[in-house]
């Protein structure tokens, strides 16, 4: 694959086509950015590098948070923005963006509202809280799986009038004198290389999980993790941003997950845990609260003999993770495993009983345990396991951005005409695992996708607001 270059000078061709907004990624951020300039006659292209829209947005389980959404008011649920970005600056400690936190929280709930009106029904999941937020606040389709979200994205998006151009791999940036992004070079399948002049250049290309190499260098605490991300995760808006001298900030942060079916390969709910589920190593032993992430669960699992845990729960548990369609695939590929009583639990794990015993009688409902986890109910036979690793999904750092999603240089001063949202630029789970709260990446991604079309609407003396989204 070749390599991602900043180039000057003038384009080999002279008859390029030129469009006013360029976006580069069909996943959740260029779709929804496509979709409302489009729907204000906008004409933009975006350019997918694979055969259908997929990336990350694909491979999530596709549930945005949300504040104050018609979704929410329609299930009597009291939600704002100041809860939502106290919500995320507290599981960051404080460290995360504030600009973007401030950005995010309040475009999410006009960014969620639009996509309704353009077809994508939404529900607010019920039953438990996801870790981290005070409020139910994730917004799903029904089918509750990412691949769902993007096609039905992909659909909206096309139907207002987006072009979407796939096998379109965007390998050059073309920078003109004044500092501009002057045109875009893409790779198509016959290995030529085709160019598109632009106004605009929106990069909503994902993270680095999927290179190697950077992730040895920017994040060697997972570089030998099992990456559970899309392949094309390649870095790219890194590599030009490094080339064009821009600002990157946070690249420490990412999403891990430490529920990743093994060997199957297969994401397992975390609902599993907040209802109730314990994670326990190899010694029949749990080792941390499992209510305090997904994220840094993976660290935690990583760190245990082999790099394994086994997810333990019971029946009641078993009936809710069923409603979700990942838990389905990873039961219907063997991963889960049903035991009648302790001691076959521990001859599955491997593990002594009496310690096994100890652990699960440790679960004992009003107490609060010496992780800091207080329990509902306690676990009863039968007993429902499945073995898992912790998993890198995507990366949260990248191109430094302010809150219109315009990328900065060095100095600090934004380009131009270059904007990045959703895993391009940097998101809002702060330098570290253990700040990421649950569906940040596809907070980053709709609410920063909604946000760099005003932008780039702004940019080409455009406004795209509508009167109920003018305070975004």
């Amino acid at each position: 694959m070749s390599t991602p270059l900043v180039r000057t000078g003038t384009l080999p061709v002279s008859d390029a086509p030129h469009v006013p907004v360029v976006i580069v990624g069909a996943g959740a951020c260029g779709l929804t950015a496509a979709l409302r300039l489009a729907d204000a006659g906008i004409e933009v292209v975006v350019l997918e590098r694979d055969a259908v829209p997929s990336g990350s947005t694909a491979l999530s389980s596709g549930f945005i948070p949300a504040a104050a959404t018609a979704a929410q008011c329609a299930a009597g649920i009291e939600d704002d923005v100041a809860r939502f970005a106290a919500d995320i600056m507290d599981k960051t400690e404080g460290t995360a963006a504030a600009h973007l936190v401030d950005a995010y929280a309040t475009a999410s709930g006009a960014a969620i509202d639009n996509l309704a009106r353009h077809g994508l029904e939404f529900e607010v999941l019920d039953g438990f809280l996801y870790p981290g937020h005070s409020v139910r606040r994730m917004h799903s389709l029904r089918e509750r799986t990412g691949a769902a979200l993007v096609a039905a994205l992909d659909r909206a998006a096309q139907s207002a009038g987006a072009y979407l151009m796939t096998h379109a791999l965007v390998r050059e940036l073309w920078l003109a004198p004044d500092g501009r992004i002057d045109a875009v070079g893409f790779v198509r399948p016959d290995g030529q290389t085709e160019y598109l002049r632009c106004d605009v250049l929106l990069l909503a290309c994902n993270g680095f999980g999927g290179n190697p190499a950077m992730r040895a260098e920017l994040l060697p605490e997972m570089a030998s993790a099992v990456y559970g991300g899309h392949e094309g995760n390649d870095g790219s808006a890194i590599a030009w941003g490094r080339q064009l001298g821009a600002r990157l900030a946070d690249l420490g942060g990412y999403q891990g997950h430490g529920s990743w079916a093994s060997p199957h390969g297969v994401l397992i709910s975390w609902a599993v845990m907040m209802d109730g589920g314990v994670q326990v190593n190899r010694s029949g032993q749990r080792f941390h609260d499992e209510t305090h992430g997904y994220s840094e669960a993976a660290v935690h699992v990583l760190a245990q003999p082999g790099g394994i845990a086994w997810n333990v729960f019971d029946e009641p548990t078993l009936t809710l993770a069923r409603g979700f369609p990942d838990f389905r695939e990873a039961e219907s590929a063997g991963a889960l495993k049903a035991c009648a009583d302790v001691a076959a639990l521990a001859a599955l794990m491997d593990c002594d009983a009496d310690v096994l015993r100890a652990t699960l009688e440790s679960v004992s409902p009003g107490t609060t345990d010496t992780f800091g986890r207080t329990f509902a109910r306690r676990l009863s036979a039968p007993y429902y396991a499945i073995k898992v690793t912790g998993a890198l999904f995507h990366t949260q750092g990248g191109l430094d951005i302010d809150a219109d999603c315009r990328v900065l240089d060095g100095d600090g001063s934004p380009f131009p005409n270059l904007l990045a949202a959703g895993g391009a630029a940097r998101g809002v789970s702060g330098n570290a695992v253990w700040g990421y709260l649950s569906g940040n990446g596809l907070l980053s991604a709709v609410a920063g996708g909604h946000i760099a079309a005003r932008t780039a609407a702004l940019l080409l003396g455009r406004s795209l607001d509508r009167p109920s989204e003018s305070k975004e």
